[in-house]
């Protein structure tokens, strides 16, 4: 069975979405792109965020999303935007019946590359080669996608975990 996952790396300016077709072992390219809010209002950008999202999983019908979890930053500020567009993104799937799925940047680099310090590049590689991609993307995309793939390479083994929890007694 075919699953499609749409992978969010939110921000408040710009938005990075990709969605990857997966089945057993293997995994699909099917969309990557940004959503960008620069020049609005505040409370406008999360509504852009929210609409587009929300659009792009009418078009796509993915059937789960993968959000990056908000990486605690120096700037209080810049952390609680991030948190809110990250909010955004979360009600614009889950109001669409989505079940959502959240990971760290160091989850999505380790289940990439192996490592939870990996830089932006060495991730950007690992998405281009995994998903056959020979074309320049934006990071912001990249990103996104990247968790879409995290997602599909945990969810084995959170199945797996499930599954010996539930036989316990």
């Amino acid at each position: 069975m075919v699953t499609r996952v749409l992978g969010i790396d939110p921000g408040s300016r710009v938005t990075g979405y990709g969605l990857v077709d997966a089945e057993g072992n293997s995994y699909r390219y099917v969309a990557s792109g940004v959503i960008r809010t620069q020049s609005a209002a505040f409370p406008e950008r999360l509504r852009v965020i929210f609409t587009d999202l929300g659009s792009l999983i009418t078009e796509y019908g993915p059937g789960v999303m993968a959000v990056e979890q908000v990486f605690v930053q120096k700037n209080a500020s810049a952390a609680l935007k991030l948190g809110q567009a990250r909010g955004a993104a979360l009600c614009a799937g889950v109001t669409r019946g989505l079940d959502a799925a959240e990971y760290t940047p160091r989850a999505v680099k380790q289940a990439l590359v192996g490592t939870g310090s990996a830089g932006k590049a060495q991730v950007a590689a690992m998405v281009a080669r995994l998903l056959d991609i020979h074309t320049a993307m934006a990071e912001d995309a990249t990103d996104a996608l990247a968790v879409a793939l995290c997602h599909v390479h945990q969810t084995p083994l959170q199945q797996r975990l499930q599954a010996h929890a539930g036989g316990r007694s």
